[in-house]
């Protein structure tokens, strides 16, 4: 499976602060928020991603993350050129996806969770059909939601909805078999002006080819779209990581305990580092006793 990372828009919630840069480069608590979302699909075992954003943006996340080699995995990049929709990411990495499932993730969600991982990979594996997550809010108005009957199948999914049929709202976390492609090349732009995500959704559930996981009580998502939320998100990271003394989002840890690098290329990225708490951090690690990368 493959992955891509939709990092585009304006960002005007967050203006001042995206007005010269990427909201997807700005901090949450010590990482930039790019981090995050990359490794969730480094928890799922993907190795190629594809991150998409505007083309003032491109240059930034090229520049901080390079081609991937460093952390064992390969990054490639595209730009779309207007916020089109999520639909869009699809159409645009064709030939990044070149026929393989996909997962796609968006470059402003925090997830954090025990079983998160194991969910991650257990999703991977798709051949067929898709499967997307469900997560209880407080206020579904503001996204996507689900309608989901006593066995958690699917009713109905709708955006932004002012009347929400349930509270479970789809946070930004999809897999697609390779049909995804050809169905967002289909879809229609919304009353938004948007190729929405929810209609290809829509057109997996109508096929009988959708399956929802469900985020219970000990799965965090956190959205990072307002000045609030992304100040909330950065304390939710400094509580976990100062209570449990384990970073959340390390992308090199991640790649070491996943097998993509080995010790010896974490101690690399940590040397220069190493006069940071980070730093320290991977060095830490790397001296670890009874280490199961794999895990």
């Amino acid at each position: 499976m493959k992955g891509i990372i939709l990092a585009g828009g304006t960002g005007t919630r967050l203006y001042p602060l995206t007005k010269s840069i990427s909201k997807q480069m700005l901090p949450v608590y010590d990482k930039p928020m790019i981090y995050y979302p990359l490794s969730v699909l480094m928890l799922a075992g993907i190795k190629e991603v594809l991150i998409i954003s505007t083309p003032r943006d491109i240059a930034g996340f090229l520049s901080l993350l390079g081609n991937g080699q460093k952390i064992g995995m390969k990054l490639e990049y595209a730009i779309q050129e207007q916020p089109n929709g999520l639909a869009e990411a699809f159409t645009i990495g064709e030939s990044f996806i070149d026929g393989s499932p996909v997962a796609l993730v968006l470059g402003d969600n925090v997830f954090y969770g025990s079983d998160f991982g194991s969910r991650l990979l257990e999703s991977a594996e798709l051949k067929t059909g898709s499967v997307i997550f469900g997560c209880h809010v407080a206020d579904p108005k503001a996204y996507g939601v689900i309608e989901v009957d006593d066995e958690m199948n699917i009713l109905s999914i709708e955006e932004k909805p002012e009347n929400p049929k349930s509270s479970y709202a789809v946070p930004g976390l999809y897999f697609f078999d390779n049909k995804v492609v050809e169905i967002a090349k289909k879809v229609k732009p919304s009353k938004r002006g948007e190729k929405e995500i929810t209609a290809v959704i829509e057109e997996y559930r109508k096929n009988g080819e959708l399956k929802v996981n469900i985020m219970g009580r000990g799965l965090a998502w956190l959205d990072t779209g307002t000045h609030e939320a992304l100040l909330e998100a950065s304390n939710f990271v400094e509580a976990i990581q100062k209570r449990q003394g384990l970073y959340v989002a390390c992308i090199e840890e991640i790649a070491y305990r996943r097998g993509y690098i080995t010790k010896a290329q974490l101690v690399e990225l940590a040397e220069p580092l190493i006069k940071t708490e980070y730093g320290k951090y991977l060095m830490d690690i790397s001296t670890e006793r009874n280490l199961q990368p794999n895990k």
